[in-house]
């Protein structure tokens, strides 16, 4: 499969990316935050080129082209069986791709769908099943239709079998995590509004369970009680149903569908099928940007322990190696990496590629960390910096090659591949 429209010749840049990015010290403290007044939005950058590119990385050079345009502030991407592609829009759009081409009409049929701030339609992902069945799964924000702004987070369930609209949708699980109604209580460390920090990736593993992220909505407070949704990863049947082997089923005070617990806002989740191991990439405060091993039943610290600092420059509780809570496989200290999603490579058309982890971020870079055989870090570099643009979804496509999509009012899917002079 190659989608590639018809594009202008190569264009040469000049690498900015490529970095080496060296690891914080062992017991580093976080840097202070300033406090809120002193935070400014960056200023807008221009407009992604026409392209291509050749660019550089550490590992050689990469050739980057537009699949496609007209996408408003895409979310999610995944593929169909006959190589098209379905994209999600924030704004509550579903979007099909068709051998490289986007159909100019959205795919009727969601829910009503609140898109406030960092709400909207977020994942998506096809049944393991779905050549036979036409199963998709999406996460999305609702509003409580008796009190405006009052939202929370959704799994639904559809059919769609290639036609102008979705079936048979169905919610399958509604978070317990309804907030944002003003007046909203006090909190603590300075936390944002209640319009982000949604998460809502979703991963299948190679049982057909299918993992969600939720995120702490800006208040933290509520993720170490397990009597809610907030700051966790969800673990479910294909159908929504409850697995009962799920690690806290029957505990009194803990939500059934919890799998891992101190979350603050995870974007990123990749079950990697030739380890079983689960990844997720998470937003910490300012800096302190995770990624983290998932393992079942454990916690990951927030709001009591993070090696981010506390918007208003309050301490936080503990930095790591805290008795009972599971430290990052990486962070990163002020400024913040902002991380999408995330994959881990094992496809042909890298081969240097190999075992690596590859994130695009919202600060405008694809990020990319190696490791020995234990697991330990070894390198880490940024490219793409060029393109100056915010990467929401890191996908590996059926040929291998890798794909983007970038978080702007005027987005875009970026396909990834070697450079001929590699």
């Amino acid at each position: 499969m190659k989608w590639l429209p018809t594009l202008p010749a190569v264009v040469a840049v000049a690498a900015l990316g490529g970095a080496s990015l060296a690891q914080p010290a062992p017991n580093a403290a976080p840097t202070a935050a300033p406090p809120p007044a002193a935070r400014r939005a960056p200023p807008p950058e221009p407009p992604l080129g026409d392209g291509p590119w050749d660019l550089d990385s550490q590992k050689g050079k990469v050739h980057v082209s537009v699949v496609t345009r007209g996408l408003e502030r895409p979310w999610a991407m995944a593929w169909l069986p006959n190589g098209d592609m379905l994209v999600t829009e924030r704004p509550g759009r579903l979007r099909v791709i068709r051998k490289g081409v986007l159909d100019p009409r959205p795919i009727e049929g969601l829910p009503p769908i609140y898109a406030a701030g960092l709400a909207g339609l977020m994942d998506i992902a096809l049944h393991p099943d779905y050549a036979k069945n036409h199963l998709i799964y999406f996460t999305y924000t609702k509003e409580d239709p008796a009190a405006k702004d009052q939202s929370t987070l959704v799994l639904g369930r559809a059919k769609w079998d290639g036609g102008p609209a979705l079936t048979e949708v169905k919610e399958l699980f509604v978070a317990d995590m309804w907030y944002g109604h003003p007046p909203l209580p006090a909190r603590c460390c300075g936390q944002g509004p209640a319009t982000g920090s949604y998460g809502s990736r979703l991963a299948f593993d190679k049982s057909g369970h299918l993992f969600m992220t939720s995120g702490d909505r800006n208040y933290g407070e509520m993720v170490h009680d397990q009597s809610n949704d907030y700051g966790k990863l969800y673990r479910f049947n294909d159908d929504g149903s409850i697995p009962k082997d799920n690690p806290f089923v029957g505990q009194a005070g803990h939500r059934p569908e919890i799998w891992s617990t101190g979350h603050r806002n995870g974007e990123g989740l990749f079950f990697d099928s030739a380890t079983g191991k689960l990844w997720e990439s998470e937003f910490g405060p300012r800096g302190g940007d995770e990624v983290n091993i998932i393992e079942k039943g454990k916690n990951y610290g927030w709001i009591e322990v993070t090696q981010g600092a506390h918007y208003n420059g309050e301490p936080a509780k503990g930095i790591k190696n805290v008795p009972g809570v599971v430290d990052p496989v990486l962070t990163w200290p002020a400024p913040s990496t902002n991380p999408g999603n995330l994959v881990i490579y094992h496809a042909s058309r890298f081969p240097q590629w190999q075992g690596d982890l590859l994130m695009g971020t919202m600060s405008r870079s694809l990020l990319r960390a190696s490791f020995d055989a234990q697991g330990a870090v070894t390198g880490q570099e940024r490219f793409l910096t060029e393109l100056k643009q915010r990467f929401r979804d890191t996908r590996v496509g059926p040929d291998g090659d890798l794909y983007l999509l970038t978080d702007e009012p005027e987005g875009a899917l970026l396909r990834v591949e070697p450079a001929n002079n590699n």
